[in-house]
Order: structure tokens, then C-alpha cells, then sequence
């Protein structure tokens, strides 16, 4: 395990991110821990650490740009963009009904190769429906890293789209590290 990846854990465990105990999530499902990524996310410890894990990864790569959809990911992909030095993406849940109509803010050109990341992930449906998003727009995606996976199905999700899934840290990883 490298030193990233040590901090990364060491972080959200210092700041409570991952709490265990009886929650009701979005979806309506009962979970006996919640990832709190929103509270990570705004932290530039939490950030940078993040960042630098997905560029080491990326470094000397074909990647072009980071793109990351709407709104948990995109501060993850500014850092990882000013890290990097990549230019970044945000991908909206929808297009705009005025001005330019996009979906996709920053310059996607025909065939960028493209990483996409995300806060956590549970199945993976949001996130697949961002890359289909910047594929239907002519970008490849070469590798999807997510902060951290619930494992609850986003893994086969991914390896069935041929997408490299890349999760910095799994639940299972991090309750064997308590």
C-alpha cells in the first residue's frame, strides 16, 4: 500500500467520513455504514491526496483530459486536473435548456482519451450514464477511479462496458484497516 493511499484511509477515518451504524440511503436500502464523500470532498487534505493517487496512476499515459460528472466529482477532477496538469470536464445531468445547451463544460475534441472520476460509488449507473455521456460526444474513456466503492455491483458494471474500474479504496478495504 503506498503512502497515498495509507493517508487517504488515515483522512477519512480522522474525519469521520465513513460512520458505521444503521442509515437509510438515497435509494431507500438500509446500510450499517454511510460514506459521507460530500464532507471529504471539501477538504484540500482529503483533495490533494485523492489527486495525487489518480495522476501517479495516470502519469506517462495517453490520457488527455479528467472529467467528472456533476457535482461530487468535479472538485475531485479540479484537483486532479491542477495536479495532473490535464485539462478537466464537467459533465451536467442534463443539458442546459439555454445559452449553449451543453452538457459538457470544457473542450472535449474527437477522440480525447478521457478519465472519469467519481466520489463513491455504489452500482455504478451514475457514473456509467456520465461516460456514455462523453462517449456519445466522441471522447474514449480509458479508466474510471472512484474514491470509494461500495462493491455493491459497479465492478462488473464496468468490466461489462470494457472500462478499467479503479477504486482508490473498496468498503471492505477500509473496515479490515479499523
Amino acid at each position: 500500500m503506498n503512502e497515498y493511499k495509507k493517508t487517504l484511509i488515515e483522512l477519512l477515518k480522522e474525519n469521520d467520513v465513513i460512520k458505521f451504524g444503521d442509515f437509510t440511503l438515497s435509494s431507500g436500502k438500509k446500510s450499517d455504514y454511510y460514506v459521507d464523500m460530500k464532507k471529504a470532498i471539501t477538504l484540500p487534505e482529503i483533495l490533494s491526496c485523492v489527486a495525487h493517487l489518480i495522476t501517479l496512476d495516470i502519469e506517462g499515459s495517453d490520457v488527455t483530459k479528467v472529467a467528472g460528472p456533476a457535482l461530487g466529482a468535479v472538485p475531485i477532477a479540479t484537483a486532479t486536473s491542477l495536479i495532473s496538469k490535464k485539462p478537466m470536464l464537467m459533465i451536467r445531468k442534463q443539458k442546459k435548456s439555454y445559452g449553449t445547451s451543453k452538457q459538457i463544460e470544457g473542450e472535449l475534441v474527437e477522440g480525447d482519451r478521457v478519465v472519469i472520476v467519481e466520489d463513491v460509488t455504489t452500482t455504478g449507473g451514475s457514473l456509467l450514464k456520465a461516460i456514455d455521456v462523453i462517449e456519445d460526444n466522441g471522447g474514449k474513456i480509458t479508466k474510471a477511479f472512484v474514491i470509494v466503492d461500495r462493491e455493491e455491483g459497479a465492478k462488473d458494471k464496468f468490466e461489462e462496458k470494457n472500462i478499467e474500474f479503479k477504486p482508490l479504496l473498496t468498503i471492505s478495504e477500509f473496515r479490515s484497516y479499523l
